[in-house]
């Protein structure tokens, strides 16, 4: 059975502030990818293509972690929670909406079978 989890934590930055939004973000970066159970960690920022039309915030993380637990102590870090509240709840934040959602790649009622 995977336990992996994988996160996509969208940010909208305020007009004008995108930039800060983005070295902000990227500044979280290297925390993060010593954290135990951190599989991937990367700050993107969203580009044209007529390929990919589809709708997105301007800057987006792409995580992997090793499995929930992982994800839920990462969000509990100090730092993160720092980011959030000076970042995105404070009314002098850089980001105007955020959205942070996670994944598994296993599908419904998977019956892998149970090892050990």
């Amino acid at each position: 059975m995977s336990k992996k989890v994988y996160c996509v934590a969208q940010f909208q930055p305020k007009a004008g502030k995108a930039d800060e939004l983005f070295k902000v973000l990227q500044g979280l970066e290297p925390n993060t990818l010593r954290e135990d159970g951190c599989l991937q960690y990367i700050v993107t920022r969203h580009i044209a293509s007529p390929f990919a039309e589809g709708k997105s915030f301007a800057i987006a993380f792409n995580e992997i972690w090793a499995d929930l637990p992982s994800f839920e102590a990462h969000c509990q870090r100090s730092e993160i929670k720092h980011f959030f509240e000076t970042y995105c709840l404070a009314e002098t934040g850089l980001a105007a909406d955020w959205n942070v959602c996670i994944y598994s790649d296993e599908p419904a009622n998977f019956d892998a079978p149970k090892l050990g």
